[in-house]
């Protein structure tokens, strides 16, 4: 690999990886802490959504970003061709 495309792959994995902790940032203390009181207005599953995102939403995202991060390293690695066997 050259140097050019170890930056380049690099550059990617951090973009990548800068977006999906925003995501996860907006989820757990966006929804969960600063909009709680207009979230909890709407009702899911009899419980008010605030709640829900400050308990098991946030969580739920997170597993979600785990599969989206791994799915989209493996395009990387093979667009930078450093895929493992």
């Amino acid at each position: 690999m050259t140097p050019e495309n170890r930056a380049g792959y690099w550059r990617a994995n951090l973009g990548l990886l800068s977006i999906l902790l925003i995501i996860w940032f907006i989820v757990s203390y966006g929804f969960g802490i600063l909009l709680v009181e207009p979230l909890n207005a709407i009702k899911l599953g009899g419980y008010p959504l605030g709640f829900w995102f400050a308990q098991q939403g946030s969580i739920y995202v997170f597993l979600v970003l785990i599969f989206v991060y791994a799915t989209s390293m493996n395009k990387l690695d093979k667009k930078f061709e450093v895929e493992e066997d």
